[in-house]
C-alpha cells in the first residue's frame, strides 16, 4: 500500500477526529483498487456486497491482505492442535457454519425463543444508568467514557451473560487487546501483536471455561447457563465453539456500545438545539439513535473480506481472491442515498443506515445496543445541567475500525435527581 493512498490516509491516526472529508474523496471512485485492496465506499455498492454470498468473512479464504496484517488469521497447525487457541467466532465464518452458530446463540437472546428478553431489561438498564449518573460529581471535570460510557455496557453484558462484574479488571485488558487487533494499522510489530492477540484469546477462553463449567454444574438464569446446556434442533455447541462465542459476546457486547454512546453525546454537545429537544422529549431518543448510527457509526469500516469469485459492480471487476474493504461510514454519508448527508438530523426520514451492517452478518446485539444508547442519551440529556465540551476534538482511540473517543472531557453545573 502506497504512502499516499486514500485508504492509508484514512487509517492514519491524525485523521481519526474527522475522516469524513477523506470518505467524500473516496466515494468519487465507488470501487477503488489500491495495492491489491478493493475499497468500496458508496451506499448501493456496499449494501449489495454485504448481501453477496460471494463475499467471504472466513479468514481461511484469504489469499492476500493488501500489506495489512490479518487480525483474526490463525495458523492452521494451531487450529489442528485445538487447545492453544480458540477457533474463529461465528462472525468470522461463512454459512452454513455461521448460520448454525448464530441460530444457537440467538436461542437465548432473542426471537423466537426469547422474544422479550431485551425489552424486559429496560427497567434494569434504567437503574444502572441512574446509579452511574448519580455517582458522578457534577462540580468538576467529567470523563464521560471512564465514568459512564464504558461502565454502563460492561455492567449490562456481564449481567446478561452471567459474568461477575467484579472480574472486570481481569477481562478489561483481554478485551482491549482483542479490540485493538481490529486496527488495520497498529503501528507496532505485527508478530508481537498477533502473539498478544492469541495470548489474550487463550487467557479469556480459560477464564470463560471456568465459568461455563460452573454453569453446567449449577445453571443460573443467564446466557452462559443457557448456551452451556442448550440442545435443540441445531444440536449444541462444542466446548470450543461455546468458548469462542462467549468471548465474542463479552467483548463485542460492550466495545461498540461504548463508542455509540460516546459518539452520541459528543454529537449532541456539538448540536445543543438537539440536546435541548431530547431533554424535553425523551421519545426523540429512538429516531435520534438511528440517525446517530448513520452519522457517526461506531464501526466505520469492514476490512479484509475475500471474494470467492469475480464480482462485477459499479463498472469494475473485483477478482476472485481479492482483499475487500467495505467503508460503511462513507456509505452512510453518500449524497446519492441521503439528502444533505453531513447534517445531523434526528427528523430525517428513511434512515436505512449501515451502522449495524446488513445481511447475514448484521450486528447480533443491535436490539440491545439501540436500547442502551436510547436510555443512556436521554438520561444524560435530562440530568446533566448545562453540559459542555472541554476538548473538541477529544482524544480518539487509535483504532480506525472501532472509531470513538478514548476520553470525552465535559463539564456541567449540576446533576439533576
Amino acid at each position: 500500500m502506497t504512502q499516499g493512498s486514500l485508504l492509508r490516509q484514512i487509517l492514519r491516526y491524525e485523521n481519526r477526529h474527522d475522516p469524513y472529508p477523506l470518505y467524500a474523496e473516496l466515494r468519487k471512485t465507488p470501487v477503488l483498487n489500491e495495492d491489491d485492496a478493493y475499497v468500496v465506499s458508496t451506499y448501493r455498492e456496499v449494501l449489495t456486497l454485504l448481501h453477496d454470498p460471494r463475499v467471504s468473512s472466513d479468514t481461511r479464504n484469504m489469499t492476500r491482505s493488501a500489506g495489512i496484517d490479518l487480525q483474526d488469521q490463525q495458523d492452521p497447525q494451531d487450529q489442528q492442535e485445538g487447545e492453544a487457541t480458540l477457533p474463529p467466532s461465528f462472525i468470522r465464518l461463512d454459512p452454513p457454519e455461521h448460520d448454525r452458530l448464530r441460530r444457537l446463540t440467538n436461542t437465548s437472546f432473542g426471537p423466537p425463543h426469547e422474544p422479550h428478553r431485551v425489552h424486559e431489561m429496560r427497567g434494569e438498564l434504567g437503574a444502572i444508568v441512574s446509579d452511574l449518573i448519580g455517582g458522578i460529581d457534577g462540580t468538576g471535570r467529567i470523563d464521560l467514557v471512564g465514568q459512564f460510557s464504558y461502565p454502563f455496557p460492561v455492567t449490562v453484558i456481564c449481567r446478561l451473560l452471567g459474568v461477575p462484574r467484579e472480574d472486570e479488571s481481569r477481562f478489561h485488558g483481554w478485551a482491549d487487546t482483542l479490540a485493538a487487533s481490529l486496527d488495520p494499522m497498529p503501528g507496532e510489530d505485527p508478530t508481537e501483536r498477533n502473539r498478544a492477540f492469541q495470548q489474550a484469546r487463550t487467557e479469556l477462553g480459560m477464564y470463560l471455561a471456568g465459568l461455563i463449567e460452573e454453569r453446567r454444574r449449577n445453571p443460573q438464569k443467564d446466557m452462559l447457563s443457557e448456551l452451556a446446556t442448550l440442545n435443540g434442533p441445531d444440536g449444541s455447541m462444542s466446548t470450543m465453539e461455546l468458548l469462542s462465542t462467549a468471548a465474542l459476546l463479552l467483548v463485542a457486547g460492550h466495545e461498540t456500545t461504548v463508542n455509540l454512546i460516546t459518539n452520541g453525546m459528543l454529537t449532541l454537545l456539538r448540536n445543543p438545539q438537539v440536546l435541548e429537544r431530547l431533554r424535553a422529549d425523551p421519545d426523540l431518543s429512538v429516531p435520534l439513535v438511528e440517525e446517530l448510527l448513520r452519522f457517526e457509526p461506531p464501526v466505520q469500516l469492514v476490512p479484509n473480506r475475500t471474494t470467492l469469485a469475480d464480482i462485477e459492480i459499479a463498472g469494475a471487476t473485483i477478482p476472485k481472491g481479492a482483499s475487500l474493504w467495505l467503508v460503511v461510514a462513507a456509505a452512510n454519508r453518500d449524497p446519492l442515498r441521503f439528502e444533505d448527508p453531513d447534517r445531523f438530523d434526528p427528523d430525517r426520514e428513511d434512515v436505512r443506515h449501515l451502522g449495524f451492517g446488513s445481511g447475514v452478518h448484521s450486528c447480533f446485539g443491535a436490539p440491545l445496543a439501540r436500547l442502551e444508547a436510547q436510555i443512556a442519551l436521554s438520561e444524560l440529556a435530562r440530568r446533566l445541567v448545562n453540559p459542555r465540551l472541554l476538548e473538541d476534538p477529544p482524544e480518539y482511540r487509535s483504532n480506525a475500525v472501532l472509531r470513538g473517543p478514548r476520553h470525552l472531557p465535559i463539564a456541567c453545573d449540576d446533576i439533576r435527581p
